[in-house]
């Protein structure tokens, strides 16, 4: 084996995946440089229980009897927020003395860990997950990965984290209140939480049962929405469960804009006042319908969550441990928590708002349907120190665009967008309703390549492969000699026929069909234009290179077929495996 030394500062699942494909790297030596990077930010507070090769080791063990292709997150590490369970190693949900050691996986870990993925390590979080600042916790503040005198947004707080500085290619988080975003934004990540009930939620602590979600934080919507792909699925032991199918990308018929511009806070509130103008003129721009509208309600649907009787479900999960360890709450989450206990809160509020709920919920079904909302992630930060100074103002600024969205049963995708200052990154917001998560991803990998690509992206292009050109196959050297880097795979429409040539060595070859076809998985690479000419100078016929359609809308440059060699000359139809790397040799 060719031992490769050199790890990017992000590691990411296709990177990983070429790694382990050419045999240029080995798991155990991708676990040993976690172990170091963990040890190196041990001040940053990102773990409870840091990565460590006595835990780790069966997992790679596990690996050897299976097969990277086969398995679809082989080898990649991730991290796990500690309010969800892990088998082995205690679950705290940032309580020493709550720990427990859990008899099983969390049910959404167990689907990971099936796919090849291996749990890490778990990470720290705001106590019972209680709040959206990532400082608090018994086990220290969880500094910000790009600025660690500011916060790194909550609860999830370690799970962003330990993504960011390169300890794991994705994690695991939850989001009641905007647990799974919050982070994202302000550490530079997607940040994908999907429907209630989608993923299970069976093996996690609860904070707000009736809607708590698992989520995913990775650097890259792909990365996301593989986990989401395993980890999807109704689980009949779960009560919470439900089954809400996936469905292929597709971009929504409107987007939605607030009519009136939205408030900013904190020491940077200008400076994120300019990059929602520059986001929002980014939407603009995706050649989409805009619709500016009313946004009172997610925000009144909002005040909900804390100022009416949920709180008191947070009380009815936790309210007998509080009563009897009052010193081993953080006194913040006390005085949260504690607050679910009020007079206030009678079977008659509870109903009074259940009906007003009812009513925000069936407006915003009628307003998102075929449609996403934008809105900004958070309208500024803190430093910790401001936090210290003003903990509970803080944590409701925090909240202002993202408490709506489980009480009105929506899904979300937070997506980087850009920084507002220098090492503070500035996030977008997608929601949809909960059957349309599948125009969070149309939209969202719309806006994310076309509109708001990172400036190194000038001077480069998406080139769609679907054959021996993708990655692990013979001409992988092809794309790789013309600068070209693998980002993401993806589906073309429902209109395509894939046949195999009757060429040495075979070939794949990809027809639009004016009548039927079907969805075909390729390959989305990022090559220099300038290298454009002399690639397509190496393409023999039938093939070349021309427009493709994919499942989402977009129309990008990619290999085509010439009509004449289709199946009428002799060519296989092998549309129905779904790709040239399904197909048996």
């Amino acid at each position: 084996m060719t031992v490769n030394n050199t790890f990017p500062a992000k590691l990411t699942a296709e990177w990983l995946h070429g790694q382990y494909a050419s045999g240029m790297l080995s798991p155990e030596e991708v676990i040993h440089e976690i172990i170091r990077r963990a040890e190196r930010d041990q001040a940053m507070n990102i773990w409870i229980e840091p990565p460590a090769e006595a835990h780790i080791r069966p997992y790679l063990e596990a690996l050897g009897g299976m097969d990277l292709e086969r398995y679809p997150l082989w080898g990649l590490p991730f991290a796990v927020k500690d309010n969800i369970d892990v088998q082995g190693l205690p679950t705290t949900a940032a309580c020493p003395e709550y720990a427990y050691q859990p008899e099983a996986d969390a049910a959404v870990v167990a689907r990971l860990v099936a796919a090849g993925a291996i749990p890490v390590g778990k990470t720290n979080l705001d106590q019972f997950a209680t709040g959206l600042v990532g400082v608090r916790s018994p086990y220290g503040e969880t500094h910000n990965a790009l600025r660690p005198e500011y916060i790194s947004g909550g609860s999830s707080a370690g799970s962003a984290v330990a993504v960011a500085r390169g300890q794991a290619v994705f994690s695991l988080g939850t989001d009641t209140a905007g647990s799974g975003r919050v982070p994202a934004a302000l550490n530079g990540l997607v940040g994908y939480k999907p429907s209630l009930g989608a993923w299970p939620v069976r093996g996690v602590v609860p904070a707000c049962a009736s809607l708590d979600c698992v989520t995913v934080f990775a650097h890259n919507l792909d990365g996301a929405l593989a986990v989401d792909r395993v980890a999807r699925g109704f689980d009949a032991a779960d009560p919470w469960s439900r089954a809400v199918k996936r469905r292929s990308a597709a971009l929504p018929a409107k987007l939605l804009l607030p009519a009136d511009p939205p408030g900013f806070y904190g020491p940077h509130a200008d400076e994120y006042r300019q990059a929602w103008e520059r986001a929002e003129a980014a939407v603009q721009a995706m050649g989409l319908p805009v619709e500016r509208v009313d946004c009172t309600l997610f925000y009144e649907a909002a005040a909900i969550l804390y100022e009416g009787p949920w709180v008191a479900e947070r009380w009815a999960g936790l309210g007998a441990f509080v009563e009897s360890h009052r010193e081993a709450v953080l006194p913040v989450t006390a005085s949260i928590l504690s607050s679910g206990a009020a007079e206030q809160h009678t079977a008659a509020s509870l109903f009074g708002a259940m009906h007003r709920l009812q009513g925000y919920k069936r407006a915003a079904e009628l307003l998102l349907r075929e449609a996403v909302l934008v809105l900004p992630t958070c309208g500024g930060t803190w430093t910790r120190e401001q936090v210290a100074a003003d903990p509970a103002g803080a944590n409701s600024a925090m909240g202002r665009y993202t408490n709506h969205c489980n009480l009105l049963d929506l899904s979300a995708l937070a997506v980087p967008a850009g920084d507002a200052a220098e090492d503070l990154p500035f996030g977008l917001t997608l929601f949809a309703l909960a059957d349309s998560e599948h125009l969070l991803a149309g939209a969202g990998a719309q806006l994310l390549v076309e509109r708001l690509a990172p400036d190194e992206e000038a001077g480069m292009m998406t080139l769609a492969v679907c054959g021996l050109h993708m990655r692990g196959f013979p001409l992988e050297p092809q794309m790789l000699a013309h600068g070209a880097r693998f980002w993401q795979t993806a589906q073309t429409a429902a209109c395509y026929e894939l046949v195999k040539l009757p060429t040495k060595p075979a070939k794949p070859g990809l027809l639009r069909q004016a009548q039927g076809g079907g969805a075909v998985e390729l390959e989305l690479w990022r090559m220099p234009v300038e290298s454009l000419g002399s690639f397509a100078q190496l393409i023999p016929a039938p093939l070349g290179l021309g427009r493709v359609l994919l499942a989402d809308g977009r129309e990008v440059t990619g290999f085509i077929c010439e009509g004449y060699a289709g199946a009428e000359a002799g060519a296989e139809n092998i549309t129905g495996y779904g790709g040239w790397r399904y197909v048996p040799a």
